[in-house]
């Protein structure tokens, strides 16, 4: 198994696989393997017939009334945010969006390149940002592995496209609260999840400044977690002209990071005593002019 190196610079060349990186070898039992399912959860999107698991597997829809594929390999080496409910989450809506072939599509902070991926299985113009060199570097293997055609940027959010314009713009920035005292990310792999004192380190910057890459009618969705302030996200786009509402829920439990921050989440009051659930949400916005 090999894992690849980006050039030091945020730009990956733009040949259809970025022709150029530099590949070094690491051992495969350094690289993960994971499967991206096509579940898609009763009453989240309107329309689909549930089936006797809602809407799971064979007896429901498949990802057929999402136009989601069935399911997605993806290489992941350490280091690299692993695809989760989120993750699945934001893609079951990014197949929803009517793209085409001229569809300019934007996916921020892409780690493995799974909803750049959806995305380009939809025959759309892909751009995808990573701060990670590691993160850029695994959605190139993995567009390589779904023969994709996804032109690659490593930077920090908006910077490697100032002056662009997107019909779609996605982000799954990190989102998880840290406490006081962290008002900078998290370094190493933290730096996927850690979203500074309460959350919007990132979130906050997206709001503000990704509605201006939008062309006319063009769509932003961002997904977060509800102890990251929702209505915070729905004011902030609003204020930048964007018309807006949650488009997708979905409950689950902590995962490993959230749980090792259940404690700090009860002192915040950002759940209640007890409480190990979380509601991931999709806020979709649409600038009109």
């Amino acid at each position: 198994m090999t894992a690849v190196v980006p050039p030091a610079d945020h730009a990956v060349p733009e040949h259809p696989y970025g022709t150029g990186i530099r590949v070094a070898a690491v051992p495969a039992g350094h690289v993960y393997v994971r499967y991206l399912s096509s579940r898609c959860d009763r009453g989240i999107y309107p329309g689909c017939p549930p089936g006797p698991d809602g809407c799971d597997g064979p007896d429901g829809c498949g990802g057929r009334h999402t136009g989601q594929p069935p399911g997605m390999l993806l290489i992941r080496p350490p280091g690299v945010y692993a695809p989760q409910g989120d993750t699945h989450l934001l893609v079951s809506c990014v197949c929803r969006e009517p793209l085409h072939a001229s569809s300019r599509v934007l996916d921020l902070c892409t780690g493995t390149g799974a909803v750049a991926l959806a995305a380009s299985g939809k025959g759309a113009q892909v751009t995808a940002v990573d701060l990670s060199a590691r993160a850029v570097a695994t959605a190139w293997l993995n567009a390589r592995l779904h023969h994709r055609r996804i032109r690659l940027r490593r930077g920090d959010l908006l910077a490697p496209v100032a002056g662009q314009r997107f019909d779609l713009i996605t982000a799954n920035p990190p989102y998880v609260p840290a406490g006081t005292g962290t008002s900078a990310p998290g370094c190493g792999a933290a730096l996927a999840w850690d979203g500074g004192p309460d959350g919007r380190l990132l979130l906050d910057r997206i709001c503000r400044t990704a509605p201006r890459l939008l062309a006319r009618g063009g769509v932003l969705l961002v997904v977060q977690s509800s102890l990251a302030n929702v209505p915070a996200t729905l004011t902030t786009l609003r204020a930048a002209g964007l018309r807006t509402t949650v488009v997708a829920r979905r409950r689950q439990a902590f995962g490993p990071v959230m749980t090792a921050r259940a404690t700090l989440f009860e002192r915040l009051r950002l759940i209640a005593p007890g409480e190990r659930e979380e509601e991931l949400v999709v806020v979709r916005g649409v600038r009109e002019r």
